[in-house]
């Protein structure tokens, strides 16, 4: 949805309602990502919205597209100016085409976009697939002209324009996810038939402020939204409200790591790097974090006046070739233990990306191995992405880290250990055919899993990071002394051994401090079913598959 002065209070409710097992019937299937033969790696470039609104017009738009080259920035990698909502003239031509908005683009867009194009730039644009842009069904700016019933007249258009990138905003409370996937597969589907490459970018209206979207669109879009909009604050104070800001964002964004690829990636809202609102810092970890996380680094500051500050953050050379790394990998989490948090992304030529997160109010060490990230062998170099300084290390990674920011390393040398150090799946019971599932994706320390139909939502993908089993940001927890008949319960990460699992070829999946396994109560498979630890017995109740 768009930034608002107002709220957009509807979306909780709705939210909620998305989690009931009859709103959604995604299976926990592996997606495959769009092959448009754009976006193999996350795009990066600027968007007029967060710092200007409504308030844009042609010459805005050529003087951001002239400081992008003019900082370096689109040598670096920033190539699409993304013109947001408010272009449009508020009708439609007598033919039903699209129109710029005369006092605001009098060259017309198709001259925007020959400007953008000459600058070596690409030319992006804001519309949704409803009847009305977010602008316009708030009543701040006039018209009505979304695709709806348009699209394949509308995709003619923007590829007639020079389009290269369509950000594609659902804007309506309305719609269950059939109906959205159906609606943007349309756009989807028109842009296609056009024969011109052009990113596609869509914000469901399917999103939970706690677990993100209902589902993988990697089918349907390249890049597509997990929150709601991103403010310019560190974090918002209530990890399910909206707007949200960058530290909520992120603890949606983190889980989803297994819907990256070349081709699709989450979203996580375009950055407010250089905008206030963040202290250096924070401003630091944000540009660091949508880094490792493959996220598009879309700029939404004004390019004309950033700071040297802004300027360092926004060109560092390091975190962008990570963000750029062709395996389009999203960083998986280490461990996390509500205040430590650790970030780890395989690159494509061995070397692993490494990210200690201090999600604290305080400065504290953050610290990891070279084996828990995925690397094997006796020596590495450790290069600091912000200093560039170089160290080596039999294997410690760690740092002091100050309140709210991240350290940054790039190991090297060593092996990868093959397969990779994480996957993310359902654990689907063999007794049921039932997922385990955070029931109503509560993340508070000592929620007890049980098994619910499948639904591939974000509250059903457990990631093996080494040992651990980790959904929503937390981890699959033995109680210290459990016993045959103990919850299994989620808990802060800790990297203890009863928070270390076992998957035996059996099947079935043990503790490796209580040597319990992972039961469904009673042989029951009621949705709804606790999960609890018991004697291994290897009964279908005990065995689960990775899907």
């Amino acid at each position: 949805m768009k930034h608002r002065s107002g709220t957009w209070r509807w979306g909780t409710a709705l939210a909620a309602a998305l989690l009931t097992a009859s709103a959604v019937a995604w299976h926990a299937t592996a997606v495959q990502a769009l092959d448009n033969g754009v976006a193999r790696t996350p795009p990066m470039g600027w968007n007029s919205w967060n710092t200007f609104g409504c308030n844009i017009n042609e010459a805005l738009i050529r003087q951001m597209a002239d400081a992008m080259v003019s900082t370096g920035m689109r040598d670096l990698g920033y190539q699409y100016v993304v013109v947001d909502d408010c272009w449009f003239n508020p009708n439609r031509d007598s033919s039903g085409n699209l129109q710029g908005d005369p006092s605001r683009f009098p060259s017309g867009m198709k001259a925007l976009g020959d400007y953008l194009h000459g600058k070596g730039l690409k030319f992006g644009l804001y519309q949704v697939p409803v009847d009305k842009t977010c602008a316009q069904y708030f009543g701040s700016y006039p018209g009505a002209t979304g695709s709806q019933g348009h699209e394949a007249q509308d995709a003619r258009q923007f590829a007639a324009w020079g389009v290269d990138f369509l950000k594609y905003d659902w804007c309506s409370p309305n719609g269950s996810i059939d109906q959205q996937v159906t609606t943007f597969a349309k756009m989807r589907d028109a842009l296609a038939a056009t024969g011109r490459q052009i990113v596609y970018s869509i914000n469901p209206n399917s999103i939970h402020a706690k677990t993100g979207p209902q589902r993988n669109w990697g089918d349907v879009a390249n890049m597509w939204r997990t929150t709601e909009d991103i403010t310019n604050a560190w974090d918002t104070g209530q990890a399910n409200g909206y707007p949200m800001g960058v530290q909520n964002i992120v603890n949606v964004t983190v889980p989803l790591a297994s819907y990256a690829r070349p081709g699709g990636f989450n979203d996580p809202d375009m950055m407010e790097v250089g905008r206030g609102g963040m202290t250096d810092t924070e401003m630091r970890s944000h540009f660091a974090l949508w880094a490792i996380l493959a996220a598009p680094l879309i700029a939404g500051n004004d390019l004309r006046s950033m700071s040297s500050a802004t300027q360092t953050i926004l060109k560092n050379q390091n975190l962008i070739a990570v963000n750029q790394d062709s395996l389009g990998l999203q960083a998986t989490q280490v461990s996390n233990d509500g205040t430590r948090r650790v970030l780890a992304k395989r690159l494509a030529n061995g070397d692993v990306a490494v990210a200690l997160f201090n999600q604290g109010g305080a400065a504290t060490t953050v610290s990891t191995t070279a084996a828990a990230v995925g690397k094997s062998g006796t020596s590495f170099t450790l290069l600091d992405a912000w200093t560039n300084a170089t160290s080596t290390t039999s294997g410690s990674i760690a740092a002091s880290v100050p309140a709210h920011g991240t350290v940054f390393y790039r190991v090297s040398g060593g092996t990868i250990v093959s397969p990779p150090p994480s996957t993310t799946t359902a654990l689907v019971s063999a007794a049921s055919g039932r997922c385990l599932d955070v029931p109503q994706s509560n993340t508070a320390n000592g929620t007890q899993p049980i098994i619910w139909d499948c639904n591939g939502a974000a509250n059903q993908r457990w990631t093996a990071s080494g040992q651990s089993l980790q959904a929503l940001g937390k981890c699959l927890d033995a109680p210290t002394g459990a016993t045959a008949g103990s919850k299994v319960q989620l808990w802060d990460c800790n990297g203890q051994t009863n928070q270390q699992w076992t998957f035996n070829s059996s099947g079935t999946v043990s503790g490796n401090s209580s040597g319990l396994c992972l039961d469904v109560n009673g042989a029951a498979t009621a949705n709804g079913t606790t999960v609890i630890l018991w004697t291994c017995t290897g009964a279908a109740n005990q065995r689960w598959t990775r899907q």
